[in-house]
């Protein structure tokens, strides 16, 4: 007898199949892997992720300057939601992304201070009470030269924005120039949370209340309710006037809160229909209490989105009378996901009907009684840093003259030509209103040529009066 081994015919079939057995299960294995990444990443399965993947690869490899990967992707994903090519979706990168879920937010961390840009700088036009800003001792009027030690000027106002924004509880440092000071102080404050205020009210003759939704945020709804408290502690309404001129829209949750106050309960608030009709949902009012008051409407142009939504149903469903002009048309809905990063990615899934079956999406919602502000209400601003002098010419040259004979200095006719009629009416208007009187435009002219248009239009609202003359006779 020797010592060798041979396996039998059995033995060695057993052991081929299990091989088979194996292989079979790696395959397996790799398809159903391939499967669910296709299942899970379905970009996967497009013949031109191929030249996505190739390209990325190409760029990081050879690119002669270097690439970040993930500016690459966002890139990508940002060119992506663009092809779309519709003007509601978008890709916002970090920063952007916090800044757009930040916008519906109620608060904000920074100081607590309102600033605009003039010549270049950027000065403090009003300071909140109770902020940071008040407590160390910011006023207005103050430039700020630095933030941080960073040197701001001729940066671009959403820089300064960042700048200043921060934290809660981190310290900030500004730098500002005082009219009084001959050297510029530093403050240094703590970055608190700032609420962002959407709803204003005031009380009218005859009791009418008038309250101002200039966006629909996170914290809306609680502000109507409790504009409404106040004034109905000043004593009994007798009509509303819910102004949402202007108003761009926003979150449909605080849309719906707000409806439910005003709309009749079980009565329709709008349809929101989704892609391919595949699912249709009804809102219908929850009303707790019974709204009794007359109701009267403002909108205009700007009027868009959450704003038709509330503006048509209470047309529809609480026989609130509209006033002003065509809204402007926004009948669809976004849905917006935010990333671990900051990042959002906000796109169109929905379009939405009003209480009567309308689409209002490019048409608008029309008032029942069009009315009109007066002309100088559309003047356009001018902007920051524009530069006019006697011998300019151009657009912005009609703009002044326009505001010039609007506010009373001289029958100016608006010919686009800077001449010496236009010179000494802008050296009038700036004697009068104790600037420095140059006869040249400059920043601070324009601030208050605006300001004095807008309490212009205060007094001459022919949208607000009409609404106060139909509550009058309700």
């Amino acid at each position: 007898m020797n010592d060798r081994h041979y396996e039998t015919p059995d033995r060695r079939k057993s052991g081929f199949m299990y091989v088979i057995a194996v292989i079979l299960l790696l395959g397996a294995g790799y398809v159903l892997g391939m499967m669910s990444s296709g299942m899970r990443y379905p970009i996967l399965k497009e013949p031109e992720f191929k030249q996505l993947n190739a390209s990325y690869k190409k760029i990081m490899n050879d690119y002669l300057n270097g690439a970040d990967p993930g500016d690459l992707i966002n890139g990508a994903a940002q060119g992506m939601v663009a092809s779309l090519k519709d003007p509601y979706s978008h890709y916002l990168v970090g920063e952007a992304g916090e800044a757009y879920t930040q916008s519906y937010e109620g608060e904000f961390f920074g100081i607590g201070a309102n600033m605009r840009q003039e010549e270049g700088q950027f000065v403090i036009t009003s300071v909140i009470k109770d902020t940071p800003a008040e407590r160390g001792g910011v006023l207005a009027g103050d430039t700020i030269l630095a933030v941080d030690g960073v040197e701001i000027a001729g940066k671009p106002f959403d820089e300064l924005l960042g700048l200043v924004r921060g934290e809660e509880g981190t310290s900030v440092t500004l730098r500002i120039q005082r009219a009084s000071e001959d050297e510029p102080l530093e403050i240094t404050m703590k970055r608190a949370a700032i609420p962002v205020h959407t709803v204003t009210s005031e009380r009218l003759e005859d009791g009418i209340g008038h309250v101002t939704i200039s966006r629909f945020a996170e914290k809306t709804a609680e502000e109507f309710k409790a504009e409404l408290e106040k004034l109905q502690k000043e004593g009994p309404l007798e009509g509303l006037l819910l102004d949402m001129r202007s108003n761009p829209g926003g979150l449909l949750t605080s849309t719906l809160d707000i409806a439910n106050i005003l709309v009749p309960k079980n009565r329709k608030i709008l349809d929101v229909v989704y892609k391919n009709e595949r699912q249709t949902v009804s809102f219908m009012s929850r009303q707790k209490e019974s709204w009794d008051i007359p109701i009267v409407v403002l909108v205009n142009g700007q009027s868009a989105s959450a704003s038709e939504v509330m503006t048509a149903a209470l047309k529809e469903s609480a026989g609130a009378s509209v006033v002003g002009e065509t809204t402007y048309g926004k009948g669809v809905v976004q849905a917006f996901r935010a990333f671990p990063d900051g990042s959002v990615l906000s796109i169109t899934e929905a379009q939405w009907k009003t209480p009567g079956g309308t689409w209002i999406n490019e048409v608008g919602v029309k008032p029942d009684y069009e009315v009109k502000l007066p002309a100088y209400a559309s003047i356009r601003p001018l902007a920051t840093g524009a530069e006019m002098k006697l011998g300019s010419y151009g657009e912005n040259v009609v703009t002044l003259q326009t505001m010039l004979r609007e506010l009373g200095y001289g029958p100016i006719e608006a010919d686009g030509i800077f001449d010496e009629s236009t010179e000494a009416a802008l050296k009038a208007f700036q004697a009068a209103e104790k600037l420095e009187a140059t006869g040249e435009f400059d920043d601070r002219t324009g601030y208050r040529l605006l300001e004095l248009l807008r309490d212009k239009l205060e007094s001459e609202d022919t949208q607000l009066q009409k609404g106060i003359e139909l509550l009058q006779t309700k």
